[in-house]
């Protein structure tokens, strides 16, 4: 089997690197971490049996989309979280496990068919989740495509939007609770996320590392100030 994976977290780049060595002499992998080597003309040449796209954050060209099998994880049990900020919109709605669903891109936002889900635990930080999330992707969901071909079905039930998180919404407010202080810490506490903030005169103070007490009267931290421009 010639498939592609398009990824550029380094979590799911080091697990793809390590599936295309397990995979050598048996399926041709190919992977992409930048949004111009993931063109047109180069799918077209290598003609993939599957598309994999864990953690893409670009537009996939439509004539990828329409001429191959284009395949996203989606961190919610859809048709529940479709949308944005999957993660965060979870975890401050209080969600302490979700499913990872693996569907068919469409012009549909989320809203493909399913080819499988898998259950994923929400606690630690948005690292440790993400990490967590690779794994399962690459050691228990990828290699059964691989094992044969999967026909999805179609979403059921009505689906509930999420709203794309912008950098603002991660401001920590006098009014907020330790626990919920704590997950705003580490549901943003991974590479490429804006940190939770608190707005310090001219600085902005970011938070990382949170570890609550174990009566959870006190919440320690990382934090650095940074001078707003």
């Amino acid at each position: 089997m010639r498939i592609i994976i398009a990824t550029i977290k380094s979590w799911n780049i080091e697990r793809a690197q390590a599936l295309q060595k397990e995979c050598a002499g048996t399926h041709e992998i190919v992977i992409y971490t930048d949004r111009e080597e993931f063109s047109v003309d180069n799918v077209r040449d290598f003609q993939p049996d599957y598309i994999f796209l864990p953690h893409w954050s670009y537009i996939i060209p439509k004539e990828i989309t329409d001429d191959w099998e284009c395949v996203v994880f989606h961190m919610t049990d859809l048709p529940y979280g479709r949308g944005g900020s999957p993660l965060q919109n979870l975890i401050v709605r209080g969600h302490r496990e979700t499913k990872i669903s693996a569907i068919r891109v469409t012009e549909t936002l989320d809203g493909g068919p399913i080819y499988m889900k898998h259950a994923l635990s929400l606690d630690g930080s948005a690292s440790e989740i993400f990490v967590r999330c690779a794994d399962v992707i690459f050691g228990e969901m990828i290699p059964k495509f691989l094992e044969r071909k999967i026909t999805p079905v179609p979403q059921e039930g009505e689906p509930v939007l999420f709203k794309r998180r912008k950098p603002e919404d991660s401001a920590i407010t006098p009014d907020m609770e330790l626990g919920t202080i704590y997950d705003y810490i580490r549901m943003l506490d991974a590479e490429g996320y804006p940190r939770a903030f608190i707005r310090f005169g001219d600085y902005r103070m970011e938070f990382a590392d949170a570890v609550p007490s174990g009566d959870g009267q006190e919440l320690s931290a990382r934090v650095v100030f940074r001078k707003i421009e």
